[in-house]
């Protein structure tokens, strides 16, 4: 007889996922155990096995389609020649989405409207997008209203600025009414100030616009990041460190082939700093408004995909060396990039670390990832002036922002934990112990 495949729930998050890849093709025996289909959830792209055996008569959701959890997603017969006309599959079936509103009522300057007034529960709706269609009638002009094709030139000026590929737009002219002569484009290459290179002339009409799926990771994050913005009081304190010794540390560290990032000694600091102010390492539950306070210093990583952002954890990583930290870090990475991170790789997690300093970034700031109370960004190390001995020196630095829960966290526990992470990271060789 009949049976349906639902998309299962492949993490505690998980309200809906994607056909990554069907490992199985219509009409296949499927033995139990077997591997089925590759689902891209919020947090990775997992595989998922065949609970039961038989035939897989019809895929409803393809390759790159999404659905929600328990919505019917294939057809299974026990016999290869059972028919299936007529069987209504099982499981939960989508919502339509709701009706979208008038242009003319939505319409407002900008193509968003404005946000409603917040309602008595403090809920506020979001600002909608109303496309404006392409200007399919505008003209590209060139400087001073000129547009291309209606060049005021001689047709001999004309011919030669196309063989020699000069930009007329950026050639006076010296004829009646300020026409372009064949005598300009010479006395302009002699003068060396023809053109500052050939323009080219779009060929779509401005404002064309397409719309791309979220990802699955990527709706997630919005999301959460979104309720975090909103709901969290975050506050942000900095603290410039000086990189010198860190480098030279580094440097001969490489000449022993151990190889370790900048980003590892900032694990390492971070992690002995989180045992130093264990009021740091900590949380806070919403629901029942109180204090998370973590027994075990499990830092959360940020690593970027295509897709989106996911946070493998580095456990127990005050009770790891450098060395480990490192080795593990580039290992997770790796999985993560590869979407093979098992669920208790990813979830849960004390602190956590964001570093674009290997993009050349200063300095930024993060949003808190919740439950956590605090997240540390890191930006790159930077040529400035600094002071020592009362003078101006030439130095390496380095800047640390910590994002941090109010309702948590006081400046002063942020500005004890900073100080604390620069005197490790100042003095290196402390992380080697």
């Amino acid at each position: 007889m009949p049976f349906t495949l639902t998309m299962p729930k492949l993490s505690p998050t998980m309200e809906e996922g994607t056909i990554a890849k069907w490992r199985k093709k219509e009409g296949d025996y499927v033995k139990s155990g077997d591997v089925l289909i590759e689902v891209a959830t919020d947090k990775a792209t997992v595989e998922h096995s065949a609970l039961d055996a038989g035939y897989l008569r019809k895929v409803l959701v393809k390759d790159g389609e999404s659905a929600i959890v328990n919505q019917a997603i294939a057809i299974f017969t026990e016999k290869s020649d059972e028919s299936i006309e007529g069987y209504k599959p099982e499981g939960v079936v989508p919502q339509a989405a709701p009706p979208k509103p008038a242009a003319a009522e939505t319409a407002r300057e900008g193509g968003v409207t404005p946000p409603k007034s917040v309602s008595s529960t403090g809920a506020m709706s979001q600002p909608a997008f109303v496309p404006e269609p392409p200007l399919q009638h505008y003209s590209f002009s060139g400087p001073e209203g000129t547009v291309e094709g209606r060049i005021k030139a001689s047709p001999l000026a004309k011919k030669l600025a196309r063989e020699k590929e000069i930009d007329l737009t950026t050639v006076k002219g010296s004829g009646p009414h300020g026409r372009i002569m064949s005598r300009d484009l010479n006395m302009g290459q002699r003068a060396g100030a023809v053109t500052f290179g050939r323009r080219e002339t779009p060929t779509i009409a401005p404002g064309t616009y397409e719309e791309i799926p979220l990802s699955p990771i990527r709706k997630i994050i919005g999301a959460r990041l979104q309720e975090s913005k909103t709901f969290i009081p975050h506050f942000y304190t900095t603290q410039e460190i000086q990189a010198d010794k860190m480098i030279s540390l580094r440097e001969e560290l490489s000449a022993a082939q151990l190889k370790v990032s900048y980003n590892d000694f900032v694990l390492r600091a971070t992690a002995l700093a989180l045992r130093e102010h264990p009021n740091v390492n900590t949380g806070f539950n919403s629901v029942n408004q109180s204090m998370i306070h973590f027994k075990t210093i499990d830092i959360s990583v940020a690593v970027s995909l295509p897709s989106g952002l996911i946070t493998p954890i580095i456990r127990h990583a005050d009770f790891k060396n450098l060395g480990q930290l490192s080795a593990e870090m580039r290992l997770l990475a790796s999985k993560a990039r590869e979407g093979k991170l098992s669920r208790e790789e990813y979830t849960g997690g004390s602190f956590t670390i964001s570093n674009l300093g290997m993009f050349g970034i200063s300095e930024f700031v993060a949003i808190i990832n919740p439950p956590q109370a605090a997240i540390l960004a890191v930006g790159g190390i930077e040529d400035r002036p600094i002071v020592k001995g009362g003078q101006v020196v030439p130095g390496k630095t380095m800047r640390l922002t910590l994002s941090a829960d109010h309702r948590v966290l006081d400046g002063a526990d942020a500005a004890k934990f900073l100080k604390t992470l620069q005197k490790y990271l100042e003095s290196p060789s402390l992380l080697l112990l």
